[in-house]
């Protein structure tokens, strides 16, 4: 489960840092329980952002089955995609 609250901190993470290899590594340190990955938005696809800041939007991602797979259900995410709305952002 990923409440607002968690992906409102991440957010404010990849605000203040951009959206980086070093970013990643501290949300992965920071947030040891939760999945992290990015990639641009372009490879995401039609699909509504959790939450949405300028220059990347952030995608619930469920790793409890076999493969990861995007979720609309916060009780069921296990970890969360960064998607660099402009590539040049990483």
């Amino acid at each position: 489960m990923i409440d607002a609250k968690r992906i409102a901190e991440v957010a404010a993470i990849v605000a203040a840092a951009g959206l980086n290899d070093g970013t990643l590594a501290r949300l992965r340190a920071d947030f040891a329980d939760l999945h992290f990955t990015y990639c641009s938005d372009d490879d995401v696809g039609e699909r509504e952002p959790a939450h949405a800041i300028p220059g990347c939007n952030i995608y619930l991602i469920d790793g409890t089955g076999h493969c990861l797979a995007f979720t609309n259900d916060p009780e069921a995410a296990t970890g969360l995609v960064l998607a660099a709305v402009d590539d040049a952002a990483w």
